[in-house]
């Protein structure tokens, strides 16, 4: 077995404490981690808590009984919960009267909102949310939504906030945070043996080869979008207002800016990157739509990084049609997990093409291009085609 450092959890080789800031703090964190975030060895809470003199660190699902949790919510004007959801206030809101004391759950998704659910006593308790000044870092575990970020990335803004408005002070927690992920990707790009996990799940088609790739090129439509995207516990779908695609055999490009049908919500604009005067006159849903389907050809296979802008295109009811996985594919040639789109271009050693759309989507559309490109050279040098006759 390999030597593991007992305070940071981490094999010996990887260890980060000796670039663990301590960082003294007004604001007390107490950390609920859900027990199977313990086992996870990438995990970012402990690596929160070590760096935080004034932090706690709790294990489990139910706290009834706890007496921790239950002295905190005994004063609930100096106790809040980092849990997204109606009625949460925004962290400017929050700054006006800061919290003594700060709950932050620690899990996936799914796994926060069970210890949220099953602890009424949470439940009560006043929410702060907030929306990333930056997307997560956390490349090496797949994040639910782009606007999700990993635990130690929340803290770090909400912290920087709360505490006089000082966020470059606690970006200092992010040093340990950005060196596991960088040994990671590194361990994983040195590995020749196979994955001992799926990295990818595809449901509408077998994952792709470098080959396949190539063979379908000419077919290939790259795809990206942008959502109205409200949280989750407002029960409002996300709903499509940015669509970018490309044919890369032909450099045909479209874009649309879809006017909201629903209320715009706060964050869209910032994620997007666009203004929101730009997102509330754009174009007639159904008339984008068409204009869609009218530069799709029938045998077109729309290439995508995730399933999320099929999932918008498929609920206005464009006709569905072959998708390919992008991100599988650069997963396998690079040996690991892929992470973003934009950061698969370096470390694929891709170029980048010129940009021609605006925003977020811009970016992400040019990188999955220069990733699809750089694909199809290895799997040209791989498969070279057979001589003209």
């Amino acid at each position: 077995m390999r030597p593991v450092c007992l305070r940071c959890r981490r094999p010996e080789a990887t260890c980060y404490c000796a670039r663990l800031p301590r960082l003294e703090t007004r604001t007390r964190v107490v950390f609920l981690q859900h027990p199977r975030e313990r086992r996870v060895a990438i995990g970012t809470a402990r690596m929160a808590h070590l760096s935080l003199p004034n932090s706690e660190l709790h294990l489990g699902v139910d706290f009834t009984g706890h007496a921790r949790l239950e002295a905190l919510a005994a004063n609930p004007g100096s106790v809040a919960v980092l849990f997204p959801g109606q009625g949460a206030m925004t962290l400017e809101q929050a700054r006006a009267h800061p919290p003594e004391a700060l709950i932050v759950v620690d899990g996936t998704w799914p796994l926060a909102k069970k210890v949220v659910k099953t602890n009424p006593l949470l439940a009560s308790l006043p929410r702060i949310g907030f929306t990333p000044r930056r997307p997560s870092n956390y490349r090496i575990r797949a994040e639910p939504a782009e606007h999700c970020v990993s635990t130690i990335e929340a803290v770090v803004e909400v912290l920087g906030v709360l505490e006089e408005g000082d966020p470059a002070r606690f970006d200092a927690m992010l040093h340990p945070f950005e060196f596991m992920v960088d040994t990671q990707l590194e361990s994983q790009s040195h590995r020749d043996d196979p994955p001992r996990r799926r990295i990818f799940k595809s449901p509408w088609r077998p994952p792709l080869e470098l080959r396949s790739l190539t063979e379908d090129f000419p077919r290939l439509v790259l795809l990206y979008a942008e959502a109205n995207a409200h949280p989750l516990e407002e029960g409002i779908p996300p709903e499509l207002v940015h669509l970018v695609a490309c044919r890369p055999s032909t450099d045909e490009h479209f874009e649309a800016l879809l006017a909201p049908r629903q209320p715009l919500a706060r964050s869209t604009p910032l994620h997007t990157e666009l203004p929101e005067e730009a997102l509330r006159a754009g174009e007639d849903r159904d008339s984008a739509l068409s204009r869609f389907e009218a530069f799709l050809r029938p045998d077109d296979v729309l290439a995508v990084w995730t399933t999320y802008a099929l999932d918008l295109l498929w609920r206005d009811g464009v006709t569905r049609r072959a998708a390919a996985n992008i991100r599988l594919a650069t997963a396998r040639a690079l040996k690991g997990k892929a992470g973003g789109v934009e950061q698969a271009v370096p470390l694929l050693g891709a170029q980048l093409p010129r940009p021609w759309a605006p925003g977020r989507a811009g970016r992400r559309i040019q990188a999955l291009e220069a990733v699809l490109r750089e694909l199809i050279r290895r799997g040209l040098a791989s498969h070279p085609p057979p001589p003209q006759r």
